[in-house]
């Protein structure tokens, strides 16, 4: 019993293994984090109801997931010999439509929960003129998250796949 809730509880420690591993190596996970502080912090301001926000946390939620997913088929297809070349480039490529088809669906929801809100939204921050201010200021630190930071593999280089565990 005891080695079973041992191994229970080091499958969630290898799940955050693999986050933080996306959060290190992969540019658009990162990119995806940042979008998903914007659209809680437009959701706040816009008072959404109990359900529209069960729909931005699924939307953000499954956009992460997908790119977990697309990160995993690329480590896991990378560099094959020579004879699979072209279905591994195919399947990494597939990987990436999927994150994108999640994302477009998932800004659509935000559209339709947001346009309609926009006055409400654009009326709590004209009330607060500092609130612009730090509209912008937060985008220097997401575009440094995002694009600089701090990368543990090299460009060009293959990640061995180990995450600590």
């Amino acid at each position: 019993m005891r080695s079973e809730i041992k191994r229970f509880g080091r499958g969630f420690v290898y799940a955050w293994n693999g986050i933080r591993a996306a959060v290190q190596e992969e540019r658009n996970f990162r990119f995806h984090l940042c979008a998903m502080c914007y659209a809680f912090a437009a959701s706040v301001l816009a008072g959404l109801s109990a359900v529209e926000w069960a729909l931005v946390v699924l939307c953000v939620g499954a956009v992460l997931a997908m790119e977990l997913m697309n990160s995993a088929v690329e480590r896991a297809v990378d560099k094959p010999d020579t004879t699979h070349w072209w279905s591994a480039g195919a399947a990494k490529d597939m990987a990436a439509g999927a994150v994108l088809f999640m994302a477009l669906a998932a800004a659509a929801v935000g559209g339709c929960l947001l346009i309609p809100r926009l006055d409400v939204i654009l009326a709590k921050l004209s009330a607060a003129p500092a609130a612009y201010v730090v509209l912008v200021l937060t985008l220097i630190p997401a575009y440094l998250f995002t694009f600089r930071y701090p990368n543990q593999k090299k460009k060009g280089e293959i990640s061995d796949g180990k995450t600590d565990s």
